[in-house]
């Protein structure tokens, strides 16, 4: 058990894994069968799980760090948590008693626990006072920013003739190019130091291959990125809120610089993206006391898990700071007063047409918004009225919101449909034009959280 004497759920445990093949090989690692010497004490779990060496690998986790789990293995994979540690957490979180508690830890695990618990103390104490002390250079910092807001002036106009030249010579020109066109104008966007505006030219590359109606799709987000353009070169005359939309949009950073908000945090999901050169991972929060909802983002390089995780169901205490932007829901995480722990809260939902115009209203503030977290009272999956559609429809009213393409396509499809069987289940998901994504969703009556992402 945890220091607060909660036992995580085999869900939860897995929530942790970098990717699909540790979830399946860590699960493997689930029974008694491979371990020995396990225990678990003071908010610690450790094993020595046999593998295909004469030595048995020895595998600790500390559950009791506010920073989330931690992790030791003597085993080779570079992976965080590797198959081993999610294996043994599997092993405790089956609460058979092959995780017996104990009184002290043996003397490979005490060492681990008790010095990396002692660094921490000591990481946090020398981040205080870095930060009463630190120094700032803000004079080459404002000159930094004055160069990069030049470079990307200057790429919003060229991207603005190139705009411009396209619909001069119409559409189909572009499906005649393919991609060279826009991979050609995203570097140039690159080389300005707007990575937003360069990400948006990539994805139109894509649209007139993607079916019937792509002209008008391609003109729309040509429209996006005409009003982004303009709105970067006319950003002085904007609201302050808008100005920073503008400028997060294009990619330039901003910190968070919003009061602390203290609260216990529900995570309601988490699922990562993955580009060539990045893996983004989400991770969506809700606020017990305030009814928040939050936003985390953090990165790893291309192939590697990024370093955040917080199990789906568990609440975390602590302070996260807001960045700026009119109806920015992005936080950056401070100070945590608590691991991560069971908490047996579930956010309040909508119905499907408060949803919508949930989306339509954020739309106002931010006109780039593909999405908004929404949570979803008593709707029912099913098949929609086009075929291969699937829809969320409301038990309470004549309306439904159809699901993603991503959606529909995702395993995560058939667990909702199997926890529901016809009932109607509490979802929680991401609401926007192409529809709506599932991510977590909860059984009208007592039960944990099911991940769909």
């Amino acid at each position: 058990m945890t220091e607060q004497g909660v036992r995580w759920t085999a869900e939860q445990v897995l929530a942790l894994a970098p990717d699909a093949a540790s979830r399946k090989a860590g699960s493997k690692l689930g029974a008694a069968g491979p371990w020995s010497g396990a225990g678990s004490a003071r908010g610690a779990v450790w094993g020595l799980c046999r593998g295909s060496g004469s030595r048995p690998y020895q595998t600790a986790v500390d559950l009791a760090d506010a920073a989330g789990p931690a992790y030791r293995c003597s085993c080779p994979s570079r992976k965080f948590p590797c198959k081993h540690a999610l294996g043994l957490l599997l092993l405790w979180a089956g609460g058979d008693g092959a995780v017996p508690v104990v009184a002290e830890p043996p003397e490979w695990a005490e060492q681990w626990i008790s010095g990396r618990r002692g660094r921490a103390g000591g990481e946090r104490a020398d981040a205080g006072g870095s930060s009463a002390s630190g120094s700032v250079e803000p004079e080459a910092a404002r000159r930094r920013a004055e160069r990069r807001a030049e470079r990307v002036t200057a790429g919003a106009t060229e991207l603005e003739q190139r705009l411009a030249d396209l619909l001069r010579g119409g559409l189909a020109t572009a499906e005649q190019a393919g991609y060279g066109l826009w991979d050609e104008t995203a570097a140039r966007m690159v080389d300005a130091q707007a990575p937003g505006l360069a990400a948006r030219v990539r994805e139109l590359g894509a649209i007139p291959a993607s079916g019937p109606g792509w002209p008008a799709r391609l003109l729309e987000e040509c429209a996006l990125l005409h009003l982004l353009d303009q709105g970067w070169l006319r950003r002085d005359r904007l609201p302050a809120d808008l100005a920073a939309t503008v400028r997060a949009r294009l990619g330039l950073p901003a910190p968070a610089d919003g009061p602390p908000e203290r609260d216990r945090w529900l995570v309601l999901a988490q699922y990562d993206t993955v580009d060539p050169k990045l893996t983004t991972r989400r991770i969506w929060l809700h606020g017990a006391d305030s009814g928040r909802t939050r936003l985390l983002l953090s990165y790893g390089a291309a192939g590697r898990a990024p370093q955040l995780a917080l199990p789906v169901g568990l609440a975390l205490e602590a302070e996260l700071s807001v960045h700026p932007g009119a109806g920015q829901v992005r936080a950056a995480l401070g100070e945590r007063f608590a691991p991560p722990a069971p908490a047996g809260i579930r956010p309040p939902g909508v119905n499907t047409a408060r949803a919508a115009a949930r989306y339509g209203e954020a739309l106002c503030a931010n006109p780039w918004l593909d999405s908004v977290p929404v949570t979803l009272d008593r709707v029912v999956p099913g098949p929609g009225g086009e075929p291969g559609s699937w829809q969320l429809a409301d038990a309470e009213e004549d309306s439904a919101l159809p699901l993603t393409s991503a959606a529909r396509s995702h395993p995560g499809l058939w667990r909702l449909v199997a926890l529901s069987s016809g009932r109607p289940v509490k979802v929680f998901g991401e609401c926007g034009h192409r529809g709506f994504t599932p991510l977590t969703a909860w059984p009208e009556g007592p039960g944990e959280p099911v991940t769909l992402c």
